[in-house]
């Protein structure tokens, strides 16, 4: 193998995989320690209802995985066969999970694809588009939900984060988060579909500026990621273009309404769009997490974000259940599926 793919390999030691579930199990352990009560469990009452909703959760995140697998095969022209854009999306979900939200899995997922058999330029560009419409999915869902939903129910709650040296509340992050989304989807947007060359330009010449310059090759290299973009999309129709939106619109609505049905399974709520929002919400604290995966925040957010739609001795229990059905099962299935995907790619090598 050569060094860089050592390197790669090296990604998945087993202490980087060790440190998102400790965290993850350490803080879930914490919150059913402090908040646990007996009464409520032994209240419970164990129905078909119950199985049922458990059952369309685990439904779901089978869709969110089928539809991430039809995106890539779309965006490769069916280059990869089903079997194989399921390792490369569990590969690349289990990169994901174990890295800091705020990193993200990109540079391991191009490596991964490009391992398929897609060369370089189509690698780059299927990444990249990825990341702009996973945006776009963000960018035109939010305000319809929070229409729908209701924006003086959503940031209710009383909550303090450090941003810049200052402390905000949830609803400046929110809208710093937001804000910030929708800036940098449009640059990529413009420069894929409308002048690469100029956003390259652009790029280089902000990041020349003193207090941006330690970032400098980085915009260097983004700047050349979307003139590739740009040169392999170049020609695609509308309706290749609904179609990844379509897909990714269905990946993202299995992986937020799973935590509708797991609290259906053991609450009557009825508040559906207003625990969707919440969870939009919840997204952007978790894409600036430090911890892999949002592993140890995420748990403790469930509880400020949702836990008024739970029994309060429950919200410990399905917020790590909502990790075990949605965050655990990358990891596990990643560990299983890569030395088999390790012999394959470099054996046809």
């Amino acid at each position: 193998m050569s060094s860089v793919a050592n390197k790669i390999l090296d990604f998945f030691s087993f202490r980087r995989i060790a440190i998102p579930i400790v965290i993850g199990l350490a803080a879930a352990s914490y919150l059913v320690y402090k908040n646990f009560d007996l009464s409520v469990f032994k209240n419970i009452n164990w129905s078909w209802t119950i199985a049922f909703w458990l059952f369309m959760a685990v439904l779901l995140m089978g869709v969110r995985a089928i539809a991430y697998m039809y995106r890539l095969r779309i965006l490769t022209d069916n280059q990869i066969s089903w079997r194989r854009s399921f390792d490369t999306i569990m590969l690349w979900e289990f990169a994901s999970s174990i890295t800091p939200s705020i990193v993200g899995g990109s540079a391991i997922a191009l490596y991964i694809v490009n391992k398929e058999g897609i060369n370089m330029g189509r690698t780059t560009a299927i990444v990249l588009i990825t990341s702009l419409f996973d945006e776009i999915f963000y960018i035109t869902v939010v305000p319809i939900v929070i229409f729908l939903a209701g924006y003086d129910r959503i940031f209710t709650i009383d909550a303090e984060f450090a941003l810049l040296s200052s402390k905000v509340g949830l609803l400046g992050v929110f809208l710093s988060g937001y804000i910030f989304i929708v800036i940098l989807s449009f640059i990529i947007f413009y420069g894929i579909f409308i002048n690469p060359r100029g956003t390259k330009w652009i790029l280089i010449k902000l990041f020349k500026l003193p207090f941006l310059k330690k970032w400098f090759q980085g915009a260097v290299n983004t700047g050349d990621q979307i003139i590739t973009t740009s040169k392999e999309m170049k020609g695609k129709g509308a309706m290749f273009w609904f179609k990844v939106y379509f897909s990714t619109f269905i990946t993202w609505t299995a992986r937020f309404w799973m935590v509708n049905c797991i609290i259906l399974a053991f609450i009557a709520v009825n508040e559906h769009f207003l625990i969707y929002a919440r969870q939009l919400v919840m997204w952007v604290i978790l894409l600036i997490s430090p911890t892999p995966g949002g592993s140890g925040v995420a748990e403790f957010i469930f509880s400020d974000f949702l836990g008024e739609f739970i029994t309060p001795g429950l919200v410990p229990a399905l917020a790590f259940l909502w990790r075990l059905l949605s965050f655990y099962p990358y990891i596990f299935i990643g560990v299983i599926i890569l030395p088999a995907w390790i012999r394959r790619v470099y054996n046809r090598s």
